[in-house]
């Protein structure tokens, strides 16, 4: 099976002072997709520079030509689909059909609370969710949309020309639990992990290992409840948050082993950050720009 590899780029640069240039140097190592998270701030980063995805992500396809361009991951804590789908089919246009749109319930972080709401309950945010993607799908692929849901709604919403990617741009639903899994079979063109956060702390790799077996399985199980083949999905692990942590970017043999390990468990893209220094993103640059040229090669 083949794999293929690509990066997240935070969006912790000014673009005229590195930001640019990271993107441009991800097209050039070859990456298949270069992604951002979609966050108002994140975590350690919250006090710290932190821009825009959707601004970024234009900005990026306006300087580069070939490399795919991404959300990891999009999430209802601040979106709105109509807004958003009509940014998407906007960012699809000027890219060239080259956005692929990560998207996941969102969680108790800052994003959750920044528009001065209560942060939702797990309930809560599935329930969103699955009113979220549906409406977004026919946003993206039907010219007039009118929608009452309990969450969000949607008045003779017009997305004209509608995307350059067909019948839209593709969606990568991040998920584990099983409402999110059948979210993810309906209407996912890939599905999204980054493993099991109860063993993050604690765990082995081969406890994470078996973990996200698990997941893949229960996401066959899903796909074949909705009727479809689960091999139709890509399946999309961003690293960085499974127990081994940093350990695969510390060398080329390291990675080429983790990457071969979670091939085999099915994975057809592995997702490494971009390394951040003084953070815990930090990674020796020129390991990371070896495995990006070197490590598929490796793997056969």
């Amino acid at each position: 099976m083949s794999l293929r590899l690509s990066t997240v780029i935070l969006p912790t640069d000014r673009w005229h002072e590195g930001g640019r240039e990271k993107w441009l140097r991800a097209e050039e190592l070859g990456f298949h997709t270069a992604y951002t998270y979609d966050h108002l701030s994140w975590r350690t980063f919250r006090d710290g520079p932190w821009f825009g995805a959707l601004p970024t992500l234009t900005a990026a396809a306006a300087a580069t030509e070939r490399l795919r361009l991404g959300t990891l991951v999009t999430s209802p804590n601040f979106r709105h689909p109509v807004t958003l789908a009509k940014d998407l089919m906007s960012l699809d246009d000027i890219s060239g059909g080259r956005i692929t749109l990560g998207i996941g319930a969102g969680g108790n972080g800052f994003d959750a609370t920044a528009l001065g709401q209560e942060a939702w309950t797990p309930k809560e945010r599935a329930d969103r969710f699955g009113e979220f993607v549906p409406l977004l799908d026919r946003l993206l692929t039907e010219e007039s949309v009118t929608e009452r849901g309990t969450f969000y709604s949607a008045e003779e919403a017009r997305n004209i020309p509608g995307c350059v990617q067909r019948p839209r741009l593709p969606f990568a639903v991040a998920a584990t639990g099983p409402r999110g899994l059948r979210l993810a079979a309906r209407y996912g063109q890939a599905w999204v992990t980054t493993g099991d956060p109860k063993i993050f702390e604690e765990g082995t790799p081969e406890q994470s290992v078996e973990a996200l077996r698990g997941q893949i399985e229960k996401l066959g199980k899903a796909c074949a409840e909705t009727g479809r083949n689960v091999a139709e999905l890509d399946k999309i692990l961003l690293t960085g948050f499974t127990p081994d942590r940093g350990r695969p970017l510390e060398s080329l043999d390291a990675f080429v082993d983790f990457a071969g390990t979670h091939r085999d468990l099915g994975f057809t893209e592995i997702v490494i950050h971009w390394p951040i220094p003084d953070s815990d993103f930090a990674a020796d640059q020129a390991v990371f720009e070896e495995i990006a040229t070197e490590a598929l090669a490796q793997l056969g």
